[in-house]
């Protein structure tokens, strides 16, 4: 068994056995949110300038070449015919999220991304660029000096890279030039989003609320809950919204295993349960080594040196692994004691996890990234 992957399962399931001791309160703002209050997406092409040669070569780009001479004659410089050979400019995307109630002259972080062939934003300048949104309006205008985080050092024969530095952040980057219409607290009701829908949640969420304001609130579905907002609490939607947020409820989840494959990442939810199953796994490894040796003839004598193969095949079965029985109704604590007697890696739990899975024996959804 691999020796880092034996202390992280103990550690999730150290950071995990409290919660099968007594359930975890949340408050309703960690696990909800007011619906039609949300972030807005942002999104706009511009040009960043002052690279010290790591910009974009404008024959393989010719987006960044057409942009360049169209800003240039706005500024009344015409290149039309010029044969322009710059590197210090890159054609970039610029990405936002415009916040929710986000007022005019308020600042906002944006991203900014390389779009053509530019080997670094290092030390460049982005230039006035409208950010629209879905409805191809302009909600924001960027500009700022560009920080990159990562960098690349080239030389003869060697490449050194850190990071991305063909993107980076301008933070404040970018001023608010219109609001997103949204009259909150105008409606007779007030509506939450459950960010991982369950039934129970919602049920339990609307209990807590009824429990402050009878019959204030139901739930509709497994991913909203409506409440009635008193007439006397209108005049302060805020504080209403506070009171309700500040709520604490114990949120229901379904027994889940998420594996990663690329990575080997497994992580078993608390509530997974396993039937009376036994498991059998051993590993069958056949290594071949190849060692050739060279065979010359005796002094004088009338022969040839000759390559003579020398083939050593070892194969190994696997003889000490061992049969582990699962009992009914296990814990996530027996299951990794059983699994960790196997010895098994990474790779072969979630072979294992799987096989369980379609044995009928694993009360919990595989969830594989």
């Amino acid at each position: 068994m691999s020796k880092y992957f034996a202390p992280l399962l103990v550690l999730l399931t150290a950071l995990l056995a409290p919660a099968w001791a007594q359930a975890v309160e949340s408050r309703i703002k960690d696990i909800a949110s007011v619906q039609g209050v949300r972030d807005n997406m942002l999104v706009g092409y511009g040009l960043v300038v002052g690279l010290d040669g790591s910009g974009d070569s404008l024959r393989n780009s010719p987006f960044t070449k057409q942009s360049l001479e169209a800003m240039l004659e706005r500024l009344g410089v015409n290149t039309r015919d010029s044969d322009l050979k710059t590197k210090n400019v890159a054609a970039v995307m610029v990405t936002a999220e415009l916040p929710p109630f986000g007022r005019a002259g308020s600042r906002i972080d944006v991203n900014v991304s390389a779009l053509g062939d530019a080997k670094s934003l290092l030390g460049g300048t982005l230039l006035v660029t409208p950010l629209l949104g879905a409805d191809g309006e302009v909600y924001a205008v960027a500009q700022g000096q560009v920080a990159v985080s990562g960098f690349k050092a080239q030389g003869a024969a060697t490449t050194v890279t850190k990071g991305v530095p063909t993107s980076g952040r301008i933070a404040n980057g970018a001023v608010v030039e219109r609001e997103v219409a949204y009259a909150f607290g105008t409606e007779p009701t007030l509506r939450l989003a459950l960010r991982n829908p369950d039934f129970t949640t919602a049920r339990r969420i609307a209990q807590a609320v009824n429990a402050k304001l009878t019959g204030a609130a139901r739930a509709l579905d497994p991913s909203t809950v409506e409440i009635q907002i008193p007439p006397a609490a209108r005049a302060d939607i805020v504080a209403f919204v506070t009171g309700i947020e500040q709520l604490r409820v114990t949120p229901d989840t379904t027994a889940r295993i998420v594996i990663d494959e690329a990575s080997g990442t497994i992580v078993i939810g608390a509530d997974v349960r396993v039937s009376t199953v036994a498991i059998a796994q051993g590993n069958l490894t056949v290594r071949i080594t190849e060692t050739p040796q060279v065979s010359q003839p005796a002094p004088f004598s009338d022969g040839s040196t000759v390559v003579v193969p020398r083939t050593d095949v070892q194969v190994d079965e696997g003889g000490e692994q061992r049969v582990v029985v699962m009992r009914s109704g296990v814990s996530l604590q027996d299951l990794v004691n059983g699994l960790n007697g196997l010895g098994v890696g990474p790779r072969d739990l979630i072979s294992i996890l799987q096989a369980i899975k379609a044995a009928g024996a694993l009360q919990a959804d595989i969830e594989v990234m």
